[in-house]
């Protein structure tokens, strides 16, 4: 005669079904604030890759600017140029405000921008942006200090080179 297994009653059964409920949740807690930590940090990532390429875009075009107009008009257009790479790149909130351009002398010292004086090098550089994390957190609350701002300022120095005419 073979044996017979016991069976589960239902009620032992509805008991492990709340719990996979329970560690469902639990889990899927953990998770979602992960992908959102990565979400958030990528996308400050990708804000600071955008705002340096746009600092090497502007100092390229200062560094082969013809010395004659450097202060009049070069340093107009490479402002034009890092704000328009910036918000092309769309990174928010970003005006002509937060890029300072920076003739430099012949010993790379900080100095000033003069049309008709060539200088030793051009300084393109980002000041007073701030990049704020943690937005797109599940526990974000605003004004409850779960957000993070960082303040990037990413710069590119560049010899002076004109293009002989």
């Amino acid at each position: 005669m073979r044996r017979q297994l016991p069976t589960r009653s239902n009620k032992h059964t509805a008991r492990q079904h709340g719990g996979a409920a329970v560690e469902l949740a639990l889990i899927l807690l953990v998770l979602t604030t992960m992908m959102a930590g990565i979400f958030e940090f990528g996308r400050a990532f990708w804000y600071y890759e955008a705002l340096t390429k746009a600092t090497r875009d502007g100092a390229r075009m200062m560094s082969i600017s013809p010395k004659g107009t450097i202060a009049s008009v070069a340093v107009g257009n490479a402002k034009t140029l890092v704000v328009n790479s910036v918000l092309a790149a769309n990174v928010p909130s970003f005006v002509a405000a937060n890029v300072a351009v920076t003739c430099l002398t012949a010993a790379f010292a900080d100095g000033t921008c003069t049309d008709d004086t060539a200088p030793g090098g051009v300084r393109v550089q980002i000041t007073g942006y701030t990049i704020t994390i943690g937005l797109f957190s599940p526990f974000y609350v605003p004004g409850s200090g779960t957000s993070v701002t960082a303040n990037p300022s990413p710069h590119t120095t560049m010899v002076y080179m004109p293009v002989a005419p």
